[in-house]
């Protein structure tokens, strides 16, 4: 299971994040999803031979947000 945080920007409110956390939740190999407004991020557990942070932020540019940075948090 790899690890990943989002910087997102476009949150406004609750239903932005509803937004954020639906789709990526909907993104096959996501097993975890946390969205958070304040900061904004979503932190993303996946099984990387099924997705990778690219694909993740593809899938958040669809539902109309913007993924200006991504980190890996340490183990």
């Amino acid at each position: 299971m790899s690890e990943v945080v989002l910087t997102i920007t476009g949150m406004t409110c609750g239903g932005c994040v509803n937004s954020v956390t639906r789709v990526l939740q909907a993104t096959p190999g996501v097993l975890q999803v946390s969205v958070s407004l304040l900061p904004s991020e979503a932190k993303v557990s996946y099984d990387a031979s099924s997705t990778n942070p690219e694909q993740l932020s593809k899938a958040v540019a669809e539902a109309g947000f913007t993924v200006t940075a991504s980190r890996f948090p340490a183990a």
